[in-house]
């Protein structure tokens, strides 16, 4: 279970190039630093199982000031032949994900300096998809009803990979922070992510990722830092 007061660990690292951190003891109550526009600074998370998915709910703290027309990838599952689910924020400002194909679009209100929390909820029963900022809903829209999620990929925060691993874009790239990035393989409640948003209640712990146990590894430049401070 997630519990808000448990102590924070006091980390902060600088990372300059190659695979310059991997951990096994998570990422609670730090959050990660995307200081720069880069082609080659992301992080890779490791799925606690494969990402055989037929429904999902995938949360995060995020903080940005892009603006301006400018894609911005947040979460990116890539197989070795298809972007299998791309969370974004287009160019025209909408956000979006993608499950191999064309995306849905949502009209939500706007990341900025301010840390967000935001969730992406899917079923493929019935394709119901929504968007969550603060522990709101968003209309609801029905995607892809039928469709499944394929294992085998990779996650990476940060970039967007054209290939299984690889040909990134600077001007895709996630400047900003990010934190408590966890993803269920089914749809949370209302009350559920109404609590992990307020820190007001008990939620079962991500079974796919879980930022408090996460195993990482991180490229390029990328900042660790406390979240809480």
């Amino acid at each position: 279970m997630f519990a808000c007061g448990e102590m924070v660990m006091l980390l902060a690292t600088l990372l300059l190039s190659g695979v310059a951190l991997s951990a096994a003891d998570g990422l609670f109550g730090k959050a990660l630093v995307f200081p720069v526009e880069t082609d080659n600074s992301y992080v890779k998370l490791t799925p606690q199982k494969p990402l055989e998915l037929k429904a999902f709910t995938i949360c995060m703290n995020v903080a940005t000031e892009l603006k301006g027309k400018r894609e911005v990838i947040l979460f990116a599952y890539r197989t070795r032949d298809f972007d299998e689910l791309n969370i974004w924020r287009e160019l025209d400002g909408r956000y979006s994900f993608y499950l191999s194909g064309e995306g849905v679009f949502f009209e939500i209100p706007q990341l900025n300096t301010f840390k967000t929390h935001l969730c992406v909820t899917w079923e493929s029963a019935t394709g119901l998809s929504a968007f969550w900022v603060d522990g709101k809903r968003s209309i609801r829209k029905v995607y892809k009803q039928g469709h499944t999620v394929r294992p085998n990929g990779i996650v990476l925060l940060g970039q967007d990979p054209d290939h299984f691993l690889g040909k990134f874009e600077a001007d895709q790239s996630f400047v900003g922070e990010m934190s408590d990035v966890n993803m269920w393989d089914y749809v949370l409640s209302e009350s559920q992510i109404k609590a992990l948003y307020s820190c007001g209640g008990h939620v079962p712990k991500g079974n796919i990722l879980d930022w408090k146990t996460i195993q990482y590894q991180i490229y390029g430049r990328v900042i660790v830092a406390n979240s809480r401070i």
